[in-house]
């Protein structure tokens, strides 16, 4: 059983930051997939970008150049950077593991609660 819970969410500027994070319980974080997930009002759950434990990384088009994944084993923690946000970036963040992941929701079992990013014009 893998727990996670997400940080770092709030108000900010179009043009701004955020860095969100996810902290998971368990020894085994290193040999997980992580990724991350949004989900606007009225629209369905989507994906973000993904992080393997061989350190391959993968990003959705509308985050490439602005969003960056990064872990840290250590702390059994993952970070989702995000830059030049703009305002169709408002949605619930969702941290997910999985020992194979991917970049469909399905491929992943374990989800943290979601944390609030809002994009103001």
């Amino acid at each position: 059983q893998v727990q996670l819970v997400e940080s770092g969410g709030g108000l900010v500027q179009a043009g701004g930051s955020l860095r969100l994070s996810c902290a998971a319980s368990g020894r085994t974080f290193s040999s997980y997939a992580m990724g991350w997930f949004r989900q606007a009002p009225g629209k369905e759950r989507e994906f973000v970008a993904a992080s393997w434990s061989g350190g391959s990384t993968s990003y959705a088009d509308s985050g490439k150049g602005r969003f960056t994944i990064f872990r840290d084993n250590a702390k059994n923690t993952v970070y989702l950077q995000m830059n030049s946000l703009k305002p169709e970036d408002t949605a619930v963040y969702y941290c997910a593991a999985d020992r194979s992941g991917g970049t469909w929701a399905r491929g992943y079992n374990y989800w943290g609660q979601g944390t609030q990013v809002t994009v103001s014009s």
